[in-house]
């Protein structure tokens, strides 16, 4: 270990230490893989030849590269290139092995990505997005001008193409409910084989996801995720003869799915209570409709892959354990060279009641008997969770310690349909009064020192953050708000239209048909109570939560006299850096041991 390591912080070599994701491998070449690592200190996308064990660096751009994948055949590696991280951009590729970077698709222009499919016979089917045309689905043969098959005003995306490459599912939104998409099968002219749609036009909360076509030619059975049930679950359609089977799968919590590469089976993904298993689900043969568990450790399957061979590789991780990428075979199956990240302390499992009924919260402390300085890391999507996954962020706070309560509170996925959708009108003040009462636990419990409370969150969780100094004023001490949503009717002006789609949803308008909503829900509004120091940082590129709108909000800040710092970076929705990322977070660090200890 070099001087320079063996001095670096226990936190920082967390961020340094150098990932892999979990490895894609290309349909008919699965020797051939991609996959992403931050091993030059920036997240790029990476080529790796199974056979040979050669491992080349694809991309290299200043901001970083994420998004990305192979053709069928494993010959090229497409990537999207945007702008500073703004989303907006054309996808390239280069061969393989390594050569020089081309337009993938000349003839379209720059817009932000709404999925991508590869035909086995070089046919690309794309998605497009813009502010000013909305969602565009189009079709490029070999050789060909693109065609434009689809478009509507609202947001939709390409699912799959059919292994024969005849028939294209297109996830839409038509009926106005960005929340709960429809699935709309066509050929690729246009034409349409079948539609299904649980929003029953919008009048009903249930959504669809198209989770792949069977990978046998001639096939046309879809995996569909439904949430019939309350929750996500697989069904198998056949979008030719509209019929429907449902799965034997009793399991609770959220159930997501794959096909296994000869289509004979399924590998099943189970999320409950922030945890994950994984089971195969055999469709024919001995076996047929019944689950058999494939063991793996307590923690979080981030993702996974079955193998032709049918063995299934995913990466893995705990809030303890730093995550790898395992194979069902016992072998590790990809490691980056050089620092390895240190480990951290597990999550502890509390379940408090709220308003909304029990909210799950998972804890991490330091060593010693509280009351501890307590961190309120809360999670962005809104549709998301945080899970018993290792990260950096909460690690850092507690090796300077504090403790870290984490909560999934009403809007979060994986606790079933109501739970997800209960946000809806009063955005914001619903998620907060989850965290009022896991806050008002944590004092009571003597795990939180009442006078050193942080309330910090990225994205929607910045959102929540600001939110709740606003409104909620003496029960914080501190609070630390990443590319949040500052003023909510400038933040709809600016954002990409995916977003409004998503915003109108959740409000029940736009801020000129609801404009009571908005100014409810909106942290601007209620700025002049903050009575907690603020910090805010904000990529300068970011299209989600524009620099405009935290911009106003830093500026009632300065009038109103407030305590606050503000950094703003060039990139968009995050940095893909790692010194960039720990300069981040050394400055939320300073903030807070300055103004909460």
């Amino acid at each position: 270990m070099s001087d320079v390591t063996a001095a670096m912080p226990e936190w920082e070599k967390r961020f340094r230490a150098p990932r892999v994701g979990l490895p894609e491998w290309a349909e008919d070449a699965p020797q051939r893989c991609l996959f992403v690592s931050n091993a030059t200190g920036t997240y790029e996308l990476y080529a790796w030849d199974r056979t040979t064990g050669e491992r080349r660096q694809a991309t290299d751009r200043p901001n970083g590269t994420t998004e990305g994948t192979l053709s069928r055949d494993g010959e090229w590696v497409w990537w999207f290139s945007d702008t500073d991280g703004d989303e907006f951009g054309v996808w390239m590729r280069q061969p393989f092995g390594g050569g020089e970077d081309e337009p993938a698709t000349p003839g379209l222009d720059a817009s932000y990505p709404a999925g991508l499919a590869l035909g086995a016979d070089g046919t690309v089917v794309i998605g497009r997005s813009t502010d000013d045309e909305g969602t565009s689905v189009h079709v490029v043969r070999p050789g060909a001008a693109p065609v434009e098959i689809y478009r509507h005003a609202e947001s939709a995306g390409v699912g799959d193409l059919s292994e024969d490459g005849t028939l294209l599912v297109i996830e839409h939104t038509e009926h106005g409910d960005a929340m709960h998409g429809a699935l709309r099968v066509v050929r690729l002219d246009g034409s349409t084989v079948a539609e299904l749609d649980d929003s029953r036009g919008g009048t009903e909360e249930l959504g669809l996801d198209c989770l792949g076509f069977a990978p046998v030619a001639g096939d046309t059975r879809l995996l569909v995720g439904h949430q019939r049930a309350g929750r996500w679950l697989p069904m198998v359609w056949d979008v030719t003869t509209g019929e429907e089977t449902a799965l034997a799968i009793d399991l609770p919590g959220d159930v997501s799915a794959e096909w296994y590469p000869d289509g004979s089976a399924l590998l099943v993904v189970h999320s409950y209570q922030a945890r994950s298993e994984m089971f195969r689900y055999a469709l024919t043969g001995p076996g047929a409709g019944a689950l058999l568990r494939l063991e793996t450790p307590q923690g979080t399957v981030s993702n996974a892959t079955a193998r032709p061979d049918g063995s299934v590789e995913y990466l893995w991780s705990s809030a303890q354990l730093p995550p790898v990428v395992r194979s069902t075979t016992g072998d590790i199956v990809l490691e980056a060279p050089g620092l390895k990240a240190p480990a951290s302390v597990p999550v502890e499992d509390v379940w408090v009641d709220g308003p909304g009924g029990p909210v799950h919260a998972l804890v991490q402390k330091p060593e010693g008997d509280g009351p501890f300085p307590t961190v309120f890391e809360v999670h962005g999507g809104p549709a998301w969770h945080d899970s018993d996954a290792f990260a950096a962020g909460p690690a850092a706070w507690v090796d300077h310690g504090f403790a870290v309560v984490r909560l999934n509170y009403r809007g979060s996925t994986g606790y079933g349909r109501e739970w997800t959708d209960a946000l809806k009108h009063r955005v914001g003040l619903i998620e907060l009064e989850d965290v009022a009462a896991v806050r008002e636990w944590a004092v009571g419990s003597g795990l939180a020192d009442p006078a050193k409370l942080v309330l910090s969150g990225g994205s929607w969780g910045g959102y929540l953050t600001l939110l709740g100094l606003g409104t909620q004023p003496t029960a914080w001490t501190a609070g630390l708000a990443a590319v949040p949503v500052a003023d909510y009717v400038a933040s709809y002006t600016d954002e990409m239209e995916a977003l409004k789609s998503l915003d109108r949803t959740l409000f029940g308008g736009s801020p000129a048909e609801v404009p009571e909503r908005y100014e409810a829900s909106s942290p601007i509004t209620y700025v002049e109570r903050v009575t907690a120091p603020v910090y805010l940082s904000a990529g300068m590129n970011d299209p989600r939560c524009p620099i405009r709108q935290i911009d106003n909000y830093v500026e009632r800040l300065v009038s109103l006299g407030k305590v606050h710092e503000v950094y703003r970076y060039d990139a968009g929705h995050g940095s893909l850096v790692v010194e960039e990322r720990i300069k981040q977070v050394r400055l939320e660090l300073a903030f807070a041991m300055k103004h909460a200890l």
